[in-house]
Formats: C-alpha cells, structure tokens, sequence
C-alpha cells in the first residue's frame, strides 16, 4: 500500500472515528492490526485508563514501557499493581545506555544540563526500536494536555516513527479519565494524588502546584514540555 493510499484511508478513519469513544476506536484498531497493534505506556492516569479498556476488548494485545531506570518507586509499583490485576506481564524496553556508560559518555547527571538528550537517549531511541516491530500503536495523548499536543486526531499517521497512530483519549477531559478510574476501580499511581498529574523520570518530575499547568512539573526550568515521542 502506497503512503499516498495509506494517508487518504487514515484521513478517512480519523474523520469517522473522531466522535467515537475511546472503545470504538480500539475495536477498529484490533481489527484492523491485530498482533501488529501494541500500547505504549507509562502508567499514568490515562496509561491505566487504555490498560483496562483494552485489556477488557483484546486481553492479548502487549503493552509495553519505556523503563529509562529513573522511574519513581510508586511508578514501578503501579506497573506491578496492573500486571497482577490483569494477569499480564507488560514488556520492558531499556536503553541502549547503562546510566553508568551514559555518565562515562555523556558526563554525570546529563538530565540536568543536556535533558533533551538525555530523552533521546533513555526514551526515543528506545521507542524506535520497540515501534519497528509494530504496524500501529496506542497512546494516552490528550489534546488538553498541552499545545503541543492540541491538534492530536484519534487516528493518525505517525511520521517519526512510521506507523499508524492512535490516541483513542485524545477529546477526554481530566474529569473524564478519573470518571473512568474511580467508576472502575483502575490501579493507579499514588504520585497522582499528591500535585503530580504527569509523571515522568524522577529526576525531571515536580509537584505541580494549583493554578499552575498540568505540564508544568515536567523538566521544570528548562523550555521543554516534551521528551520527543509525540513530536
């Protein structure tokens, strides 16, 4: 299938399915992919939300993380809380890197004077690896989440990783996801009840204040909002 052929289908994919729920657009994700379909996730709030819902459509369907080895203890926690509540064993990605031969490379603590490398290394090159074994996947975008991610469609063509994208929570509110959880008794990561609605590395995650944007503790001090996987 031409790129031409496969951009005009997934334009009008993303046009039919763009009023869907969120279970709608996994159904035609299933179908459509099969075992060539795998869900990213980082166990945040609407990471957990997709766990449950497709764990309920396509229990088979791999999830799999990006472990960066700077996770908090809670974050880790929560991966072992899901992996028992749905019987599954989610696949760990790491780094090419030890943090040991990233200090020799790099210098010591690089997330704090080189981040946007430091992702590069822990997370995108890590995903670009995962991906290639893949035709689509899953994420947990929401377009209210930043600017950068305002004009996520629910199905998309992703051309950094070249695949087929889907962001089945792309139209959900804050409200809508801990609507899901607390209606579904999901397990969820503790940080999130304690000022951190994005959770990330520890080393580059802070409480957010109210008042303050929900993005805001991520890489705080530096003009990133993004480690580069959704860009």
């Amino acid at each position: 299938m031409s790129n031409v052929k496969m951009d005009e289908e997934l334009q009008i994919m993303a046009y039919r399915l763009e009023s869907k729920a969120p279970q709608d657009v996994l159904v035609w994700a299933i179908e459509q992919y099969g075992s060539s379909l795998v869900l990213a996730s980082s166990f945040g709030a609407e990471d957990v939300v997709l766990t449950d819902m497709l764990h309920k459509l396509a229990p088979t369907i791999p999830v799999f993380y990006l472990d960066t080895n700077k996770h908090f203890p809670e974050t880790y926690e929560t991966r072992d809380r899901l992996q028992e509540r749905y019987g599954a064993s989610f696949i760990q990605v790491l780094p090419s890197l030890t943090l040991e031969e990233q200090a020799r490379q790099h210098g010591e603590r690089l997330w704090e004077r080189n981040p946007n490398l430091c992702c590069q290394i822990r997370k995108v090159e890590p995903l670009q690896r995962v991906l290639s074994g893949y035709k689509a996947w899953i994420t947990g975008i929401r377009r209210e989440q930043s600017p950068t991610r305002a004009g996520a469609k629910k199905v998309e063509w992703d051309q950094k990783f070249n695949l087929v994208k889907f962001n089945p929570l792309a139209d959900w509110t804050y409200e809508q996801v801990w609507e899901y959880i607390h209606t579904y008794d999901v397990p969820y990561n503790p940080l999130h009840d304690n000022f951190y609605p994005s959770i990330g590395c520890s080393v580059c995650t802070r409480q957010v204040m109210p008042g303050e944007d929900q993005r805001a503790g991520r890489w705080s001090g530096f003009e990133k909002t993004e480690c580069g996987l959704h860009k």
